[in-house]
């Protein structure tokens, strides 16, 4: 299916329904706006389904269908020392929303007041030229064809930020892609696929097709149940290996695939603005097509 029979085509495009949908991309676009849940974990450069920290399932093939029916603010964790497969332990220090540590951080491993101010967020206090915390993103998705399971997904820090490349988007640029047709994220299928020519696991973002009336319904119905607010909700205590009264932290938040990137760039109000108008949209459609 093109993009423009997406968009174009959904008779749902302009409905209250969608409008009152539009507050999950806004905290995808990067706006201010028990055992642990299901996840897809990317380690290894595969889709892996993981259930109680096992794995059940994994797609041999590079890409995912999905629905994404929640998403959480853009998150920071900070690991004091190197990442131990064999000894994995949860963060020092952590902030659900890039601001301030989490309240429940500990005032011994408490790196600063606010993040900005924080010496783990100086270029170079990483490896290399990087920071030492690290962005994330939680989403809670559905797979394609299953509206009944809620998965949590865990986005690195390289598959948020960045302009959109021959057709190619992070989450921050598909999502604003999204919000300039006015067709919240919740209501089309979205396939996520790796960069190939990357070292560590990268993803991209892009439409497939709108969901049926009914699959939409199903999706809102998902969106505030508590499977998808615990999906999204940031709970670092530990990882799956390790034994601890809290939620898990998901394996990918601390392993080689989520990588430290620069802070997002500011842009003028100009650079910011939103794609062409519709008279200018076929040509838009081909260059991500």
């Amino acid at each position: 299916m093109s993009d423009m029979a997406l968009f174009e085509g959904n008779s749902l495009v302009s409905s209250d329904l969608f409008k009152s949908l539009q507050d999950v991309d806004d905290n995808l676009a990067g706006g201010s706006g028990g055992s642990g849940p299901r996840r897809i974990s990317i380690r290894g450069g595969r889709f892996r389904e993981m259930v109680g920290g096992e794995q059940v399932n994994v797609k041999s093939d590079g890409f995912i269908n999905v629905v994404i029916v929640n998403a959480a603010k853009i998150s920071r964790t900070y690991y004091a020392g190197q990442y131990d497969p064999e000894n994995p332990s949860g963060p020092s220090c952590w902030s659900p929303d890039t601001q301030a540590p989490d309240p429940s951080v500990p005032s011994d491993t408490r790196q600063a007041a606010k993040c900005m101010d924080c010496p783990q967020n100086i270029k170079g206090s990483g490896q290399g030229e990087s920071r030492a915390c690290r962005f994330g993103q939680r989403i809670a998705v559905a797979l394609e064809g299953q509206m009944d399971t809620v998965y949590q997904f865990q986005l690195p820090a390289t598959s948020i930020f960045g302009d959109a490349k021959d057709g190619k988007m992070g989450m921050q640029a598909y999502a604003k892609y999204l919000r300039a047709h006015k067709t919240p994220s919740i209501a089309v299928v979205t396939q996520i696929y790796f960069d190939e020519s990357s070292a560590t696991p990268k993803l991209y973002f892009k439409p497939v097709r709108p969901l049926t009336e009914e699959e939409l319904q199903e999706a809102v119905k998902l969106k505030d149940t508590d499977e998808a607010h615990r999906a999204i909700t940031m709970t670092v205590a530990q990882t799956d290996k390790v034994q601890a009264a809290e939620t898990p932290l998901a394996d990918d938040e601390i392993s080689i695939d989520d990588i430290p990137a620069p802070e997002p760039k500011k842009v003028s109000k100009k650079a910011a603005a939103a794609p062409a108008p519709a008279t200018d949209l076929g040509s838009i459609l081909d260059e991500w097509d």
